[in-house]
C-alpha cells in the first residue's frame, strides 16, 4: 500500500466564485471539468503537476439534489459563503486497505465524471475528515491520471501545509496509509479550527492559496 497527494479541493458556493478565488490568489483561472451525477456537483480544474491538480467544486444548480448529503460539506455552504481551500485528497493503490488503516475516512463509494471512474471515501454525513486536515482517499480505476489531460498553465504545487490541533494524530494517520508527498503538518492551539495553505509555483512566481 502506498499513498500520494492527488489533488487539493476548493469548496465554493458556485463555480464562478471559486474560479475568481483561485485567479485572485494564483493569477490563473481553472478550466472546465465536468459533473458528478451521484453528488449533484460539478467542478473546475487546474493542473499542478503530472499527477496533481487543484479542484474547485460546487453544487450543480442544473442537477437534481442527491438522496444523501453531498461530499466536501457543500450542503453547509450558504450562497454567500466565501470559497475556501477545504481539504485534500490522497491517491492510493489499495483504497480498502488504506481506509481500514486510516479509520476515519468514511465509506468507499464508486464515482464517475464523464469517461472517468474512481472509488473515493465519503463520510455518510458529507463531513471532512479531521475538518479537512486528514485526506479523503481515492483510487483511480484507469490510467492516465486526469491531470495529464489538463492544460499546463505553468503551475506546480510545492507544498501543502496542514494546520491542526492534533498534529501527531494527523502524522500517525498519514504513516498508517504509507503517505509520501509534499505535505507539512503544523500544530494549532487546542480548539482552533483546522486550516490548509498551499504553496504553488506560478508563472508570476511563488503564490499561496489562500492568498496571504
Amino acid at each position: 500500500m502506498q499513498a500520494l497527494l492527488d489533488h487539493i479541493a476548493v469548496a465554493a458556493p458556485n463555480l464562478a466564485a471559486g474560479a475568481d478565488f483561485v485567479e485572485h490568489a494564483l493569477g490563473v483561472r481553472p478550466q472546465p471539468g465536468g459533473a458528478h451525477p451521484r453528488m449533484g456537483t460539478h467542478n473546475l480544474l487546474l493542473r499542478l503537476g503530472e499527477s496533481t491538480y487543484l479542484e474547485v467544486i460546487a453544487r450543480d444548480p442544473a442537477a437534481p439534489a442527491p438522496s444523501r448529503p453531498r461530499w466536501f460539506e457543500l450542503d453547509r455552504l450558504a450562497p454567500d459563503s466565501p470559497p475556501r481551500l477545504a481539504t485534500w485528497v490522497a491517491r492510493t493503490d489499495d483504497i480498502a486497505a488504506a481506509a481500514g488503516a486510516c479509520g476515519t475516512a468514511g465509506q468507499i463509494e464508486p464515482m464517475t465524471r464523464g469517461a472517468l471512474s474512481w472509488r473515493i471515501t465519503i463520510p455518510p454525513d458529507g463531513s471532512l475528515p479531521a475538518g479537512g486536515a486528514a485526506p479523503t482517499l481515492i483510487q483511480w480505476d484507469a490510467a492516465p491520471h486526469p491531470a495529464a489531460k489538463l492544460d499546463d498553465l505553468g503551475c506546480h504545487l510545492e507544498a501543502l501545509q496542514v494546520f491542526h490541533s492534533d498534529p501527531d494524530g494527523i502524522r500517525a494517520m498519514l504513516d498508517a496509509i504509507a503517505f509520501d508527498g509534499p505535505v507539512e503538518v503544523h500544530a494549532l492551539p487546542t480548539g482552533e479550527a483546522p486550516r490548509l495553505l498551499a504553496r504553488i509555483r506560478t508563472p508570476q512566481g511563488l503564490r499561496t492559496l489562500p492568498a496571504g
